[in-house]
């Protein structure tokens, strides 16, 4: 399992938004974002799967084969876990 959140240091190299989480099990990871909506902050969740363009380079799809399916549902679950232990401002 990875975390991903921003570091105040590197504020201003990049403007490019991060998840506030992210757990990757082989290929598949589930980003977790924070989201600020009329009714105050809210998480969302993006799963991916990731591989290996002819290029050589990595890229990412929402699109998963019956191989995958079995991490889907882990990430899934993982995810849901953070959320209900870190709960958004809102959801207290």
């Amino acid at each position: 399992m990875t975390t991903t959140k921003q570091d105040p240091a590197k504020k201003g190299q990049t403007d490019k938004a991060k998840p506030v989480h992210e757990i990757r099990l082989g290929r598949i990871r589930a980003a977790v974002w924070l989201n600020e909506t009329e009714n105050g902050p809210r998480y969302n969740v993006q799963i991916s799967r990731l591989y290996k363009d002819k290029a050589d380079k990595w890229k990412d799809s929402s699109s998963f084969g019956r191989e995958d399916l079995p991490l889907v549902g882990k990430v899934a679950d993982q995810a849901m876990v953070w959320i209900y232990e870190n709960p958004a401002l809102s959801e207290q």
